[in-house]
């Protein structure tokens, strides 16, 4: 569904203080209610390749096949919506052109990228992620992580070997255990959640979360609330202020007002009523 006027989006990505290239890549498609953001690497500019790959594969895989669906149809096989169901077999299409990229050309080899993707539809979101790129969700003037990263800092986290405070200070947060590019299928994680109207939902490359806390991230929400490109701009700088060792990047996205799924015709439903 299109969401031109209801989806405030903003974003900014920057090479960061030491890196020498960008390897990150942003997207958005307002008329799909879609922000996508990819965190690439390997040499020799793989990773500006793979996250490029990831963004556009994924677009035009949404672009080819969402407009066609019933909004917030449920597939009654796995229990997602539609809008779900597409937007995984859109991070697998990407994750297979990566792949096939690197096999026939030798220079990329190694390379992968994270990926985050949110759609909005019928005052949901749907939330699909591999790798440690990471969305947020602004609330009632709290932060919330949305996704958990796949690294094995994570996984010793989750089976409690460290506490989140531990692994904060950690200088092994960035060991991916699932990126796109490096094997020939990827397990997308996915979840959908309600919408309100002012949420703020945040994807960021850990490019931001290495160098910014959580509550420094919630302060600047909170202190530029009114812009969202001020809210990118900052937490930009922010992360550059206190190092800028990876490549940041950040998209933004806040619904401006309710986005339900549009009624059926009634024609229709009186015709499929009769002839079903």
């Amino acid at each position: 569904m299109d969401l031109t006027g209801i989806l405030e989006i903003a974003g900014r990505t920057d090479t960061g203080k030491v890196r020498e290239q960008n390897e990150d890549s942003i997207g958005e498609e307002i008329e799909l209610g879609t922000i996508i953001l990819a965190d690439g690497m390997g040499g020799y500019h793989g990773g500006e390749v793979a996250s490029a790959i990831a963004v556009n594969t994924v677009l035009n895989h949404l672009h080819e096949h969402l407009p066609g669906i019933k909004t917030g149809q449920i597939d009654k096989r796995t229990g997602y919506c539609r809008e779900t169901l597409i937007c995984q077999a859109a991070i697998e299409q990407a994750n297979t052109t990566i792949v096939k990229a690197a096999q026939t050309q030798p220079q990329y080899r190694g390379m992968g990228t994270t990926i985050v993707v949110g759609t909005f539809f019928d005052n949901r979101l749907s939330i699909s992620h591999v790798g440690d790129s990471r969305m947020y969700r602004f609330r009632d003037n709290h932060l919330q992580q949305m996704t958990a990263d796949h690294t094995l800092l994570q996984e010793l986290v989750d089976r409690g070997f460290y506490t989140e405070e531990e692994a904060n200070e950690s200088l092994n947060k960035n060991l991916v255990t699932r990126a796109l590019g490096v094997e020939s299928e990827v397990v997308v994680d996915m979840h959908e959640t309600s919408v309100e109207t002012g949420d703020i939902y945040l994807l960021c490359s850990d490019g931001l979360t290495d160098m910014v806390p959580d509550q420094e991230i919630s302060a600047t929400i909170k202190t530029f609330i009114n812009n969202l490109q001020d809210v990118a701009d900052n937490l930009v700088e922010l992360a550059n202020e206190h190092g800028g060792r990876d490549n940041i990047s950040v998209v933004l996205a806040r619904p401006l007002k309710p986005f339900p799924a549009p009624p059926e015709n009634w024609l229709r439903r009186v015709f499929n009523l009769i002839f079903k």
